[in-house]
């Protein structure tokens, strides 16, 4: 039985993308910390790890959009708010949260939301539909960068925002934890041999990823001979935009790299995709409101080259912020596919061991600023900052507990 409060998450789908990982994770966090979690959703593919996390699922619609429905989920959400006994929500995305902003206001309860996204402003309706974002009695940004946007935009007063970097579960994303038959695997899904180098970008096929971008700056390099056999991998779920990734595939076509262009598709095994990867783009044209991608290829030794929007140079260190002795990675000009090129070459034509350093580096640099344990723990902060109950400290108190239990009982 949880001692602790009882936290509802609401989000529309469970399948991924950064807002649903962090959905997940906190569940964890609420459970080791002795707390209650509930997340209302629709569902997805990723459903079975709220329980697994030792959450519980609510179906709910909370994707729906139309002004009606929302009133409707509000009426339905207070219901639950009463008879779950629910002590706080927290929303992280806009439509569920007009719905969760009016139930919490309802029933007296403190409303949280995660700011994950840049959300695009083109006129007052979309921006008043957007700062529900910002309602709520604390917001929790995910950059600084996001943080600075919030003020900006809405004039939120800065004590209620609280800037809390996404996290990397450095046990999963570790290159020692990951064997050379995962990897192995990777490629030959891939369509990959060994010793062959892979520029690999992990992210959803929308247009704002920089995709074409990227597959421009690779045809730069096959015309000038530079390219060698390297491989550009695009990984990442299409999510209903079929259209965009035939798109992607005639313009590597029409280029005279189909070939050395592939799509495919969402990977689970995410980690050993990073290990496999010469280098790591994150190639956005829009502003990354944090750019989880970043930090988990750092995590398992792999440079990246991002673009130098939105949160990415807070992520990756690199000139003339660090000294070249420091650098983790690069960054480039959004859209810019000669300078995505020019540094393309530059990492495919670095000595091993520099590489190799520059990756130690880069683990380092995450394992210091950016890891899973700390987002959980400052999380659970900002609900004790509401609710007075502990659950930061009953999390780092059994993490301690959990550590020293394996310190003593070590695997054989």
């Amino acid at each position: 039985m949880a001692i602790g409060p009882t936290i509802l998450q609401i989000i529309p789908r469970l399948d991924t993308g950064g807002a649903e990982l962090a959905t997940i994770e906190i569940t964890e966090a609420l459970t080791r910390a002795g707390g209650r979690s509930l997340v209302a959703t629709a569902g997805g593919r990723l459903a079975d790890r709220i329980t697994e996390s030792g959450g519980e699922i609510i179906t709910f619609p909370a994707g729906t959009k139309n002004p009606l429905a929302l009133y409707a989920n509000a009426r339905a959400l207070t219901r639950i708010i009463r008879e779950q006994g629910v002590d706080l929500i927290h929303a992280r995305s806009r439509a569920p949260a007009w719905s969760a902003l009016l139930a919490a206001r309802q029933t007296g309860i403190p409303f949280v939301t995660t700011y994950h996204g840049a959300y695009a402003e083109r006129g007052g309706l979309k921006r008043l539909y957007n700062s529900v974002m910002a309602r709520a009695d604390i917001v929790i940004a995910n950059s600084t960068y996001t943080g600075d946007l919030i003020k900006l935009r809405y004039g939120t007063p800065e004590q209620r925002i609280r800037v809390i970097h996404r996290g990397v579960d450095l046990a999963t994303f570790r290159p020692e934890a990951v064997s050379a038959e995962r990897v192995a695997a990777r490629r030959q899904a891939w369509g990959v041999g060994l010793g062959v180098p892979v520029i690999l970008q992990a992210a959803r096929l929308t247009g704002w990823k920089g995709q074409g971008v990227l597959i421009d700056a690779a045809a730069q390099l096959q015309k000038r001979g530079q390219l060698g056999s390297a491989i550009v991998i695009l990984a990442g779920d299409a999510q209903g935009r079929d259209g965009y990734g035939e798109d992607l595939r005639q313009q590597a076509a029409a280029a005279g790299i189909g070939d050395l262009v592939r799509l495919v598709g969402h990977i689970d095994d995410v980690a050993a995709a990073y290990l496999a990867a010469h280098v790591t783009v994150v190639a956005s044209v829009e502003p990354e409101a944090f750019g989880r991608a970043a930090i988990e290829a750092m995590a398992m030794g792999s440079p990246v080259i991002a673009t130098a929007i939105g949160a990415p140079p807070e992520t990756i260190a690199a000139e003339p912020r660090v000294s070249t002795a420091d650098v983790t990675g690069w960054l480039v000009p959004p859209g810019d596919a000669g300078a995505l090129a020019e540094r393309l070459v530059m990492v495919l034509g670095m000595p091993e061991a520099e590489r190799k350093a520059i990756g130690d580096r880069a683990r380092a640099h995450v394992a210091s600023r950016f890891t899973l344990e700390n987002m959980k723990r400052a999380t659970l902060a900002v609900y004790d900052e509401l609710l007075g109950r502990g659950l930061e400290q009953r999390f780092l108190a059994a993490t301690e507990s959990t550590a020293m239990s394996a310190r003593q009982h070590p695997q054989s």
